[in-house]
């Protein structure tokens, strides 16, 4: 079994291009209601999926579910504000690593503190907070592109005593297993540090 590796690589950093900033000011400023923020975020987000034609960003059911589970604040009047498209976003990105608990944990005092202040830009508001993490994107991008460049060096380091009909696939599975300890790893760290947000608020 082979695979064309080189071609993987310079496919994963063309998905990491993909990873979208959505910026504050391209979000709607006026109140939406379910469907036109299903398809807004649908639209913005899509090219972020495994399979950006069939993979859905939000559902109906889901908006319930974190009003139900408390990670979003209710709509009023059946309409989403801006804020809550900045809640969602949060959300988005989140859930691919965190349970639904340690999203409760992270997003909840962000909620009492900063959501509902009049849509203030200082630093009041949610969109400070938003806007202060996620410039942190550019950068975070071009240094996860290093590490996956450095990580897939060493990977196909590796199996060179293989063989040949096997090595490129062994080479490959160990590039997976490095990405995966780093994300593992990672996981294991935030969760300590939601632990001890926990523990301060107790």
């Amino acid at each position: 079994m082979t695979l064309n590796s080189e071609h993987l690589l310079d496919s994963i950093l063309q998905s990491l291009d993909r990873i979208k900033y959505l910026s504050p000011e391209n979000i709607p400023d006026i109140d939406l209601y379910m469907d036109q923020v299903t398809t807004y975020m649908d639209e913005e987000l899509r090219q972020t999926t495994r399979h950006p034609g069939q993979d859905k960003i939000l559902t109906k059911t889901m908006i319930n579910n974190y009003a139900k589970d408390k990670l979003l604040p209710p709509p009023v009047k059946k309409k989403y504000s801006k804020e809550h498209m900045l809640m969602l976003i949060f959300i988005y990105y989140f859930k691919n690593v965190l349970s639904i608990g340690d999203i409760q944990s992270l997003l909840n005092p962000i909620t009492e503190k900063y959501f509902g202040n009049g849509g203030k830009e200082g630093k009041d508001g949610l969109e400070y907070v938003y806007r202060e993490v996620f410039s942190l994107e550019p950068l975070e991008i071009d240094r996860i592109k290093q590490d996956v460049k450095e990580q897939y060096r060493i990977s196909h380091e590796t199996f060179k005593d293989a063989d040949d009909k096997d090595s490129e696939f062994l080479k490959t599975f160990s590039f997976i297993c490095m990405l995966s300890f780093d994300v593992y790893v990672k996981k294991l760290l935030i969760e300590k540090l939601i632990d001890g947000l926990n523990e301060n608020i107790r």
